[in-house]
């Protein structure tokens, strides 16, 4: 069955590292929303709003839809990452991409997506963090996971028995 999978949630909760896991269980193709913001030169904030546009969001699905289209239809399951704290985004992916799907909202407090992001190479630091984890949770969208006490084997679980 093709379908593609949308993870979403904070700075530091573990997305990538969950999506990536997943992408092995399922034979699936992973694309990064954060990765491709920062590629195509669109992960500049807006001032106004504090945060990268929706605007700007939408543009890297413009980009990205034909791959994700082209992969959908040779059959192949989609895992795409992200922030998604617009539900602008989230909703152009829906109505762009005509295939079942599933939105996973990964939930962690402010003080675990800091002391994660202190793990990291190259830490965003208390401020982005704060901030993204602000954004993300102005709205749930999906199913929501709580990764609190969860390791990425737990929540991986968890997100496939949801697609089952």
């Amino acid at each position: 069955m093709t379908y593609y999978i949308i993870i979403r949630g904070p700075l530091a909760i573990g997305k990538t590292t969950i999506a990536l896991e997943l992408a092995k269980k399922l034979k699936a193709e992973y694309i990064s929303m954060d990765k491709l913001l920062k590629e195509l030169n669109l992960d500049n904030i807006d001032e106004k709003q504090g945060c990268i546009s929706a605007k700007n969001f939408i543009k890297a699905d413009e980009f990205i839809l034909p791959k994700i289209t082209e992969d959908l239809n040779n059959g192949k399951i989609m895992i795409i990452d992200g922030c998604f704290y617009h539900k602008e985004q989230i909703n152009h992916l829906i109505n762009n991409l005509n295939y079942k799907h599933y939105i996973f909202t990964l939930k962690a407090s402010l003080e675990t997506c800091i002391d994660r992001d202190k793990g990291r190479k190259k830490p965003h630091g208390a401020g982005a963090a704060t901030a993204v984890h602000n954004l993300v949770n102005r709205f749930d969208y999906g199913i929501v996971i709580d990764t609190e006490d969860k390791d990425i084997n737990k929540t991986v679980e968890e997100i496939i028995k949801n697609i089952k």
